[in-house]
């Protein structure tokens, strides 16, 4: 009997539907090979809906998500809309609403891309960061006083407690079994100026870790040194895990190495809930309509929300369709170079997972 998913897909602004429109034909073409039903509502969260209606998500927006079994987010950020008010009010309301407290971003350069490190390849960039993704300073905990005077202070507080921490600690020491690569796990803090918080990430890493997973090997790395490695040993990384802050600068860092935002997926987890996937790139506004963006970051992101609704087979067939078409028909990944349109690369992708 074949599974049956519920999946909420928001488009979003820009590119955004036009890189969802592709995800969904592939994952409609994988899904009819590998015997799955995937059943999309659609929801116009976004900039055009907060022009026109100013709500930027409904009060029941959190608890409608929860009845699906994944989201598959196309972009969010409209040029009509301040900056923040979109990102805040859906992207990291979602993220909090919904409790999606690991953000997952593979770094891994496919054949025929092109990466700025010089003599790297595809066999020297496969790692993948595990970010914790409901605490640090993104809680907004702070505040400004004698705002527009030369005496105005800004406070922005980083907070973590135990339990935020072990979790995703546990669920990264979890996914470097899983992967089963070089089964190491390296955390990424600053241990020697934030030595309250990083303190309590460092103690609870090797305490879990000696006690419940002697056959992960861990390292430590202070986030200056693990940029500068992220460029020059890519190839010494399996698994990363760091906080909030942190995770979101060295995951661009990573997705520029790998041939940039065009190909970079991410996911956003609630290993107990409802998890969302989408491409990193963007709405792209610039480039709305002209069927030339490329969608292969956003095909990714539907290849990983199936990986982790526990679709492997599924997940491992549309990572070999975007390999095939970057070796076979791609000539670049930036919008409008690619040799192919938007809907083409769709097309391809689809044909190579049948």
């Amino acid at each position: 009997m074949s599974k049956s998913y519920n999946i909420a897909v928001i488009p979003g602004d820009g590119t955004g539907p036009e890189v969802v429109a592709e995800g969904l034909k592939v994952l409609t073409a994988t899904a009819s090979m590998e015997k799955i039903t995937l059943n999309f509502s659609h929801y116009d969260f976004g900039g055009d809906r907060y022009l026109k209606t100013g709500e930027v998500l409904p009060e029941n927006a959190a608890e409608e998500m929860k009845k699906f079994d994944a989201i598959y987010l196309g972009a969010i950020g409209h040029p009509d809309v301040k900056p923040g008010i979109l990102e805040k009010g859906i992207l990291l309301k979602l993220r909090f609403d919904l409790d999606q407290y690991i953000n997952l971003r593979p770094v891994k350069l496919y054949p025929n891309v092109e990466t700025p490190l010089k003599d790297k390849g595809p066999e020297h960039i496969d790692y993948v960061v595990i970010r914790e993704n409901t605490g640090d300073v993104y809680t907004g905990i702070g505040g400004v006083s004698m705002k527009g005077t030369p005496y105005e202070v800004a406070e922005q507080s980083m907070i973590y407690n135990r339990f935020q921490v072990e979790r995703c600690l546990r669920w990264a020491f979890e996914y470097t079994k899983k992967r089963n690569k070089r089964k190491t796990l390296g955390l990424v803090g600053k241990t020697n100026v934030l030595t309250y918080v990083y303190d309590l990430w460092e103690r609870a890493f090797h305490e879990i870790g000696q006690r419940d997973y002697p056959d992960i090997k861990r390292d430590y790395y202070h986030v200056d040194a693990a940029c500068m490695w992220m460029v020059k040993s890519p190839e010494w990384f399996d698994v990363l895990v760091t906080g909030n802050m942190f995770g979101d600068i060295i995951t661009d860092l990573g997705a520029i190495t790998q041939g940039g935002m065009g190909i970079a997926a991410g996911g956003n987890i609630n290993p107990e809930g409802v998890s969302m996937f989408e491409p990193i790139g963007g709405s792209a506004p610039k480039y709305t309509g002209k069927n030339v963006i490329n969608p292969l970051a956003a095909i990714c992101a539907g290849g990983m929300m199936l990986d982790i609704l526990g679709e492997k087979k599924a997940a491992d067939r549309i990572e070999r369709g975007v390999i095939k078409v970057l070796e076979k028909d791609i000539q670049s990944l930036s919008a409008g170079h690619m040799g192919l349109s938007t809907t083409e690369v769709g097309d391809k992708v689809a044909a190579y997972v049948s």
